[in-house]
């Protein structure tokens, strides 16, 4: 079934983005103002959402290493040519193939019951006859927790308690709190670590193992219902096992790909703007929030300006990562394979947060944007309001980036559903919020036209003096630790070298 917007829905938004174009006439006289016909073809009938239904319901769950990621980058490439936009597969190393093939539990002992379980990326796997030790009352996973637990932990599986996820700052604080449990539960010898799913309804999801690749344990979610009663069950003095078998496919390097398309600036095709979504995704749902939405918006941002004859004074590329959820590889694979271009790199943008209105951007660092953005914003500010945060982060392609010195924006989206349904079964195509995605996409257009077609860039990639200030004066180094990027950062292996 082809998705529709009504007209009477985009003839209200024409109205409404006419203050915008109003304004921008009086800066700049000029009736047919390319960011304002890109911004106006983007809200009408496109292909958008019949392109994100494809690659959600047909292709599905799109990990990468697997055959559907690689069906994925297929589909990616022939959409970009279909647009008549020019296109290239760039491959790039991913360290290790991680893919849940299976994945069971059942808690023995004084109780018997099977539990539904999720393995974490890059949980170790086990035989096919499985894995058994003592499950063991973790609390919350705090240093007194384990603290009191001491000796009982060694060889045993540790249970850690959650509260329910409600809010989009939880995602953020399960990332951090996780890579503290994790290096307590394993500095005291345990087997592995089992989490309390934190949504309801016993949805699913995964998280990366805080170490990464290198994580040699068995990491998992269990269905909160059944986490929940084997915790009763651990409080009340019953003893408890748990019996685990993990089906993992995994080995080392391997070759994956990026979907780079490009339109070539009419002035200056040398320096070069990029905005990007990644493909991949993790296999319990079918990437439809994360980040599949984005994806069709990138695809048809390129579109629209190839079919409307848009062409900035500056190349825009528009890149469909992968790699993303394992560790930011493909992103990382672009600025190296690119290294030689990146002083002309004007900016590079990330839109990663789901369907939820795009009500500014996230800075990440270098002075002067702000102001610029206001401007950029003018063909959409009927849209606003907008508010940008002067502040960096980690979790995303501009990662990598923003570690290069590249000045480079993430779009900051109100939480809408994405938390409840961030790498879970649960996110679908039916959690899209399909107009609030054509307007994102006007959004998305606008600001990178603007970065495009800017006669005058007043701002410079940054050193890596200029980045160790950024560091020291915000809680970048933090987050750097919770992605398992800060080593290679300090040891000069990802990031500016000078």
């Amino acid at each position: 079934m082809k998705a529709r917007v009504h007209p009477l829905l985009i003839l209200s938004l024409v109205i409404l983005l006419s203050c915008g174009a109003r304004a921008r006439a009086q800066e700049k006289p000029n009736p047919d103002d390319d960011a304002q016909k890109l911004v106006a073809a983007l809200l009408g009938e496109t292909p958008l959402l019949t392109d994100l239904q494809f690659l959600t319901d047909v292709i599905g769950g799109r990990p990468t290493g697997s055959q559907a990621n690689l069906r994925s980058v297929n589909w990616g490439l022939k959409r970009f040519l279909e647009a008549g936009v020019e296109v290239t597969r760039e491959e790039f190393e991913m360290p290790g193939r991680w893919v849940e093939k299976s994945a069971r539990a059942e808690v023995q002992g004084d109780a018997t019951f099977s539990a539904r379980i999720a393995a974490m990326p890059f949980s170790s796997g086990t035989t096919l006859d499985g894995l058994e030790g003592m499950l063991i009352d973790g609390g919350s996973g705090s240093a007194l927790d384990f603290n009191n637990l001491g000796a009982r932990c060694k060889n045993a599986f540790v249970l850690i308690e959650t509260p329910e996820l409600t809010d989009f700052d939880g995602l953020f604080r399960e990332y951090t709190e996780g890579a503290l449990i994790e290096k307590r539960a394993f500095a005291q010898g345990a087997m592995g670590v089992v989490y309390m799913g934190s949504r309801p309804n016993n949805v699913l999801y995964r998280h990366n193992a805080s170490l990464g690749i290198k994580n040699k344990h068995p990491l998992m979610i269990m269905e909160r219902d059944a986490a929940s009663r084997a915790l009763r069950l651990l409080r009340t003095d019953r003893d408890l096992n748990l019996h685990v078998v993990l089906d993992i496919e995994s080995g080392g390097p391997y070759s994956s790909y990026n979907v780079i398309g490009e339109i070539k600036g009419r002035d200056r095709p040398e320096e070069i703007v990029v905005i990007g979504a990644h493909l991949d995704s993790w296999g319990l749902g079918t990437g439809a929030l994360d980040n599949g939405c984005n994806v069709a918006m990138v695809i048809d941002i390129a579109r629209q300006m190839k079919k409307h004859g848009i062409q900035p004074r500056r190349t825009i590329r528009f890149a469909l990562f992968n790699g993303e959820e394992q560790g930011f590889y493909g992103s990382w694979g672009y600025v190296k394979l690119h290294a030689d271009e990146l002083d002309r790199h004007v900016m590079a943008s990330s839109y990663d947060i789901g369907s939820g209105r795009i009500n500014g951007f996230f800075l990440n660092g270098p002075a002067g944007l702000a102001g610029f953005l206001e401007k950029a914003v003018l063909p959409v500010q009927g849209l606003g309001p907008f508010t940008n945060i002067d502040a960096p982060i980690v979790g995303t392609d501009n990662y990598d980036f923003m570690m290069e010195g590249i000045v480079n924006l993430v779009a900051n989206q109100e939480p809408a559903n994405y938390g409840p349904n961030y790498h879970a079964r649960s996110d679908t195509y039916d959690k899209v919020d399909l107009v609030q995605l054509r307007l994102n996409a006007a959004i998305a257009a606008a600001v990178t036209y603007a970065f495009a077609d800017e006669r005058i860039i007043r701002w410079k990639r940054q050193s890596r003096v200029n980045l160790e200030k950024l560091i020291q004066g915000t809680d970048l180094e933090e987050q750097m630790r919770t992605f398992g990027v800060w080593e290679d950062w300090v040891a000069k292996k990802r990031g500016r070298k000078d």
